[in-house]
């Protein structure tokens, strides 16, 4: 081996050792916080998101330690587009079709028409439209996991991370009203259980909730509920691309090029979606990485919650508060609308 190769393995060993050095630190904060908060979770029924937000506040002053800031920042980026990417393998082209159309129409319907609701309200309350998208969106399509996948498109400022750790911290905690709620509704109206899943699946914001209000009525709309869950999440690729071509095209435009860049993890999103409804990844393989995408999204809001001040999260007031809880009331009302026609 020539003295030059020698050298070529040494830079690259070099190189990895100093990459780890500069993120390990980071990565592991946000892991352990995520670990905790998933222990926390399980041990007392609560949301492991908004457990991840919660540590990761309290953990907030290593946000300023120099040896923690690349990791958390890569967690926060890098692993949430991860994550989302492989959101695709929890749902296939079956599970959209399964639903039939009339079900199908309502939930896009319901999806954008929540959007346009969180937007006009957003204006009205004086925030700006890339407020009233972002929690609209969150509200609409799959609560933290949507925020999220949401921000990444739109222009980045203190402000915009102010905005999404608080978006993923009320659509969390009301995602865990709704989980409690939202059954005793379909009590009083004496639902179906079609009309039940329609509604719980249709308006409860994070999966893992859908998946507890389902499940403790019964089986079947536990299983129906879930299915038009996904079909809210399917619809996330469809919306962050019209997102960036609002937000991004404007800017291309401007600079001469004319193209919106399409994300990496939304086109990971698409590709291991469209493979995992023809069967092309194994089960074997297919499971482990969609329990992942989890862990990654856990990690992700565990760093989110770690960069941002709890101080400057108190300074958002009531207002948008009321946003949020208007787009939540709306897509239910709508959801109740929808299912009384049909």
């Amino acid at each position: 081996m020539s003295t030059s190769e020698n050298e070529q393995k040494v830079g690259i060993f070099d190189r990895a050792i100093q990459i780890r050095h500069r993120y390990f630190p980071g990565i592991c904060v946000a892991i352990t916080i995520g670990i905790a908060a998933s222990f926390l979770s399980q041990k007392y029924g609560a949301p492991a998101m908004l457990m991840a937000l919660l540590l990761g506040l309290a953990f907030n002053f290593l946000s300023e330690e120099s040896r923690c800031i690349p990791g958390i920042e890569f967690s926060a980026k890098t692993l949430l587009r991860l994550g989302v990417a492989l959101l695709g393998l929890r749902i296939t082209f079956g599970d959209v079709l399964s639903l039939g159309w009339g079900p199908l129409v309502m939930v896009c319907s319901a999806v954008l028409l929540t959007i346009g609701f969180g937007m006009a309200m957003a204006k009205w309350l004086g925030f700006s439209n890339r407020f009233g998208i972002l929690t609209g969106g969150s509200v609409a399509i799959c609560g933290a996991s949507a925020a999220m996948a949401i921000s990444s498109m739109l222009p980045q400022s203190e402000e915009s991370k102010r905005e999404t750790l608080f978006t993923v911290i009320s659509v969390t905690t009301l995602s865990t009203i709704a989980m409690v709620v939202y059954p005793m509704i379909v009590h009083e109206l004496a639902m179906t259980p079609q009309e039940a899943s329609l509604f719980l699946g249709g308006t409860i914001h994070d999966v893992a909730q859908v998946v507890g209000a389902g499940y403790s009525m019964s089986g079947e709309i536990g299983d129906l509920s879930t299915f038009v869950k996904l079909l809210r999440v399917a619809m996330l690729v469809p919306i962050v691309l019209m997102i960036g071509y609002a937000f991004r095209g404007g800017m291309s435009q401007q600079s001469g090029s004319g193209r919106v860049a399409i994300p990496g993890f939304l086109i990971g999103f698409v590709a291991l979606f469209t493979a995992n409804s023809f069967g092309v990844i194994p089960a074997m393989i297919a499971e482990p990485l969609s329990g992942s995408s989890s862990w990654l999204l856990l990690t992700a809001v565990a760093a989110l919650g770690v960069r941002t001040s709890l101080k400057e999260i108190m300074n958002v007031g009531w207002m948008p508060v009321i946003l949020v809880i208007s787009e939540t009331v709306f897509i239910a009302a709508l959801m109740i609308g929808f299912i009384a026609l049909h």
